[in-house]
């Protein structure tokens, strides 16, 4: 496919007054939500529905709203606290960067994108949305839901496919020149793949880019590469993890072993999953052969 010829920063600026009018309200992008409070919305929302990020998000500014706050807790608070959002080392990862933002930034999230990204478990795309939506910097933020705008709008794909070097560029491409604008157009892309320029269905109508879109120009051909692997749940260690952590986050002391072993039939596969809590520093063992939550 050819880049589209109508695609450039007129198309960022189309994009931009569209989400001044369709923008969710959510929480982290009201005025006042400080550097800190981003980046654990940003931590949160990897690979996790807004709906149940939301009120988990809520919960722990409450309790943790500074990065000293979560710093000075025990894991197993973090991890309790952490739920069922999944994918739970991302909780301690997200106190080691509170405890690392404490010792070298005196407990302020730094600006800078490299100073972010030496934070542990921040890595570039974090880091760019942190400086972008937590200071006001333009910088371009590249997410999955961007690049299949980028894809379809100038390089008339119907999918992104693998992450490629040039996907930075591409997006810079399309930013509005004033600062404020290029700042509101890195949430307005994002906002834009996940609500209109969704993966199966996306809702061209109502796409404020449509007339410049070389993937529609071309007739919205159909995705011509592999088919794309969808994530089950149902049977997988993921599941089974989340059962054994379940019980130990409403456990009061350490469990036995007979208490993990009821969650789950097959033992070769529970003992797996425990193996690898273990591992993953979300399990402990005591002395005396008891689990906990890390201490």
């Amino acid at each position: 496919m050819t880049s589209s010829p109508t695609a450039g920063p007129a198309a960022g600026e189309a994009i931009v007054d569209w989400y001044a009018t369709a923008a969710r309200d959510l929480p982290w992008r009201r005025p006042g939500v400080d550097a800190w409070a981003v980046l654990v919305s940003e931590v949160m929302l990897q690979q996790t529905p807004v709906a149940r990020v939301e009120p988990v998000w809520r919960e722990w500014m409450a309790r943790w709203p500074t990065p000293a706050d979560l710093a000075a807790v025990a894991p197993a608070d973090v991890i309790r606290a952490w739920g069922k959002l999944g994918y739970p080392r991302r909780a301690l990862r997200l106190r080691e960067a509170a405890a690392a933002v404490v010792e070298r930034h005196g407990g302020v999230v730094p600006s800078d994108v490299a100073a972010l990204e030496a934070l542990p478990g921040i890595g570039t795309y974090t880091a760019r949305a942190v400086a972008c939506f937590g200071y006001g910097q333009p910088q371009p933020v590249v997410d999955t839901n961007v690049r299949r705008v980028v894809a379809r709008l100038v390089h008339g794909r119907a999918e992104a496919g693998n992450a490629r070097a040039s996907d930075l560029a591409d997006i810079a491409a399309l930013t509005p020149p004033d600062p404020g604008r290029a700042t509101r157009f890195s949430v307005a892309a994002m906002e834009l793949g996940a609500l209109v320029c969704v993966a199966r269905t996306p809702r061209c109508g109502a796409c404020p880019v449509r007339d410049r879109c070389a993937w529609r120009l071309a007739g919205s051909p159909a995705h011509d590469g592999p088919a794309r692997r969808v994530q089950r749940f149902a049977g997988t260690d993921r599941q089974v993890r989340g059962r054994l952590l379940d019980v130990l986050r409403a456990a009061h002391e350490p469990v036995d072993a007979a208490a993990l072993d009821a969650t789950w039939d097959d033992a070769v596969q529970r003992g797996r999953c425990l193996d690898s809590l273990l591992t993953d520093g979300l399990v402990e063992q005591t002395a005396d052969g008891l689990f906990r939550l890390p201490s």
